[in-house]
């Protein structure tokens, strides 16, 4: 059978072949042409090699890209995947067929203004994408941060910081079983929370042959569907677990006359892994970097000699710190999974399928045509001593190696309903630190409010902007006596506020100016000054360490405990409305809280970005970073309603569109209908499209 590719009225490829490898070269192929650009710059970034084309601004990561191992790592997993799934591993070999296919006399404009020819993948480049995206997931720079807080506030002062009051911005995602809904059928909707990226981290698509006929949110760069799915009979979607599966080992390194050795737990120096790799960096002269591996894993911060400026640590020796990280143990990235999931008939097949998952750890939910229900945690989770999830740990000392695997939790409905949100529910006990519960005590709320929903309901609640977490500064607030006139007139009108962070809403604007005031207040205290100026650990972690942020996400906690190394916290708060009532911000809350996209490369006509409603802890989690900016870089990287009775009354979006081009019709088509909560309608009817070519 040819392999055919239509489009849609909004460019959203739709793909039907013969068979899955097939299909896989159209998928690699139609990416390639609507995405090269993002493509290069991913596997390059998954190289440790995009400096050589984006210049000095790109170094701290490709540094952090070779120390780490990524691209090596990947290579082993394939090599691994060849040996244990060699259908796998030829439907990959067969997508990377269709990428460099796509990319051969690309004309994406960014690659003369970089002067970048495109290369060519590897069978294992799509492995290196999905793991260079990822890696940062789990958050384990945390650990940096807390061992700062504990070295200089005390061991009691870390949960003060955590993020569970709040902390980054996660994911929504809601299953209403058929016994809630107005067919009898399932739905599943929500809402991916990333960075929002041009082009973006998810590629609506059809995949349509014999086997299997799926539409949902891809990877750019890496086949199949792997987060976000609709089979017609079977549904699934996820959120991140927030659970913790990296480790950071602090290690005890010589220089010998062989090369490096490092001390391991039975007291034994032993050789460590050595060698350098160059980095080129556009316009500027390349950089050597010492890569070196002990037996816990790459060390990806200092070496024998300690970190440049700042070479011996707390307990007076040189900083060495190595990253242990599963794939780099196992040897397995988990796509094992993505074939399976593709052929999903019934949630007992997704199930089954998610028995491979690797990582990222993820909360999925699913629901099949005949009321089956899914609520589980998938990925691997390795078994370890606790304080390994809480800060870095001695690799010389025994105690803190890894013995085997956590099983996955499983969790039910409540009411015919699971709403996840990265709370604390069925992933609480393979973690540390999790999204406060304002989001997902907010959605199960809109859901209890009806007792029976549609899909075309769903858009009500990715929309919601109420702002609970704005209740402790409130609180404190409406404490303050003896304030100016101006103070005066200012804390009664954010009392009655409705605490909905909507763009067209001055009092929501005057609420965030507020924040901000009180967070820098906290922040330059005394009592944290030691927390200003971090460790000299590689820029690539510098925002885990960054002090305003993390009082930022942090406030609730700050606000609320009950005594905090001697800050007169009423005074502050004080402060800061006084003085934003002295200079209120004269617009509302969408002058300032502006899209933000992340680019590699800047446009060279910048776009004038649309102010948008919500905030860190509403439903529409669209994140600045109070105390810093309130521009959002984080947001609904895609809204996705899954309907189990017809899959035509499906929808979703993207923040920008289907392509990656600049200038393309479908490269911000969507923007409009996603800053309005409109979604677009899943099509999965033939007839209804254009027919772009065969291949």
């Amino acid at each position: 059978m040819t392999t055919e590719i239509y489009r849609d009225a909004w460019g959203i490829p739709h793909l039907r072949a013969g068979s899955a490898a097939g299909l896989a070269r159209a998928q690699g192929l139609v990416t390639a042409r609507d995405r090269a650009w993002q493509l290069e710059t991913e596997r390059h970034r998954a190289q440790g090699t995009s400096a050589s084309f984006l210049g000095g601004s790109a170094l701290a990561w490709d540094r952090f890209a070779r120390r780490a191992r990524l691209d090596d790592t990947a290579r082993h997993c394939f090599a691994d995947l060849e040996r244990r799934d060699p259908e796998t591993a030829r439907w990959v070999r067969a997508y990377v067929d269709g990428v460099n296919e796509g990319l051969a006399g690309s004309t994406a404009p960014e690659f003369a203004r970089t002067g970048l020819t495109p290369g060519r993948w590897e069978p294992w480049t799509p492995l290196g994408v999905w793991l260079a995206t990822h890696i940062l997931f789990a958050g384990f720079p945390a650990k940096l941060w807390r061992e700062q807080v504990a070295a200089h506030l005390g061991a009691g002062a870390v949960g003060l910081f955590a993020a569970d009051g709040p902390g980054t911005s996660g994911s929504n995602g809601w299953l209403v079983s058929g016994e809630r809904t107005v067919t009898g059928q399932a739905v599943i909707a929500g809402d991916p929370h990333r960075w929002i990226e041009d082009p973006g981290v998810y590629q609506q698509i059809h995949l349509s042959c014999p086997e299997f006929d799926v539409v949902g949110l891809a990877v750019p760069g890496v086949p199949g569907i792997a987060h976000f799915g609709h089979t017609g009979t079977v549904a699934w979607a996820i959120t991140n677990a927030m659970s913790d599966y990296q480790d950071l080992y602090r290690e005890r390194l010589r220089r010998t006359g062989a090369g490096v050795e490092a001390l391991d737990p039975d007291g034994v120096w032993r050789r460590a892994a050595r060698h350098t790799e160059t980095v080129e960096v556009a316009d500027e002269e390349p950089v050597e970097v010492e890569v070196i591996e002990t037996g816990r894993g790459p060390v990806i911060i200092g070496g024998p000699e300690g970190l440049d400026g700042d070479p011996a640590g707390p307990s007076g020796l040189p900083v060495a710190i190595s990253l242990r990280y599963p794939p780099r143990v196992t040897g397995d990235l988990g796509f094992a999974a993505l074939l399976p999931l593709l052929r999903a008939r019934r949630v007992a097949d997704v199930d089954r399928a998610l028995d491979h998952w690797a990582e990222p750890v993820n909360v999925v939910q699913a629901a099949d045509t005949e009321g089956g229900v899914l609520h589980r945690v998938a990925g691997r989770v390795p078994m370890r001593a606790g304080t390994n999830s809480l800060r870095v740990v001695p690799a010389w000392e025994p105690g803190h190696e890894w013995r085997g695997r956590h099983a996955t939790p499983r969790a039910g409905l409540t009411d015919g309903v699971a709403v996840m949100a990265n709370q604390r529910g069925p992933a609480a006990p393979l973690g540390v630190e999790f999204a406060p519960p304002h989001r997902a005590d907010r959605i199960t709320a809109l859901l209890a409010g009806k007792e029976h929903w549609s899909a075309a309901g769903m858009p009500a609640i990715h929309t919601d902007t109420h702002l609970a977490s704005a209740s402790p500064l409130l609180d404190r607030l409406a404490a303050l006596d003896d304030l100016t006139p101006e103070a005066t007139a200012l804390r009664d009108r954010l009392l009655g506020w409705d605490r909905r962070m909507d763009a067209g809403s001055a009092d929501a604007a005057l609420y965030a100016a507020v924040r901000t005031a009180v967070v820098r207040r906290l922040a330059a205290h005394p009592a944290f000054a030691a927390l200003t100026t971090p460790p000299s650990y590689p820029e690539v972690f510098q925002p885990w360490l960054a002090l305003v942020p993390r009082v930022g996400f942090a406030l609730e906690h700050l606000l609320r405990a009950g005594e905090l190394f001697g800050v007169d916290r009423p005074a502050a708060v004080r402060a800061a409305i006084e003085e934003v009532a002295l200079r209120p911000p004269a617009g509302v809350w969408g002058d300032t809280h502006r899209l933000a996209p992340w680019r590699a490369l800047e446009p060279e006509q910048p776009y004038d970005e649309p102010g948008l409603s919500g905030d860190h802890d509403c439903v529409l989690c669209t994140s600045g970073v109070p105390g810093l900016t309130d521009r959002a870089a984080r947001g609904p990287a895609a809204r996705y309603v899954w309907d189990l009775a017809r899959r035509e009354d499906s929808r979703w979006i993207v923040p920008l569109g289907a392509s990656g081009v600049p200038g393309s019709p479908h490269h911000r088509d969507q923007l409009p209908l996603w800053l309005a909560g409109d979604l677009v309608p899943v099509v999965t009817d033939w007839t209804q499209l254009k027919k772009e070519r065969d291949v």
